[in-house]
């Protein structure tokens, strides 16, 4: 499995934005070829979104789609490029017995 980390920083309000596009980013991403699972948090300053793919394949291609989605649905959006953090996952785990977000 392999992850990618992409970190936006310069607009506080981003995470919220998005949550109000959540279906229409998950119908996006969900589509990558090998996705696995997609989270996004909010930040002082902006957001993160991790993805995990089961190749370094489909995060790169998500990566282009997040990119390529902002441009589109947001065209006035003024954040600069995101730090981009990325490699093999080495282990996971997980407890799934939460709350709704």
């Amino acid at each position: 499995m392999y992850t990618v980390i992409r970190s936006y920083t310069g607009s506080p309000t981003l995470a919220d934005d998005l949550k109000k596009r959540s279906k229409d980013i998950e119908t996006e991403i969900r589509s990558v070829s090998g996705f696995i699972a997609y989270y996004l948090v909010k930040t002082s300053n902006g957001m993160a979104s991790i993805t995990v793919c089961e190749t370094q394949i489909g995060c790169d291609e998500s990566t282009r789609r997040a990119a390529n989605w902002l441009r589109q649905n947001m065209p006035n959006l003024k954040i600069g490029m995101p730090e981009i953090i990325s490699g093999e996952l080495a282990f996971k785990f997980a407890t799934y017995k939460t709350t709704t977000v």
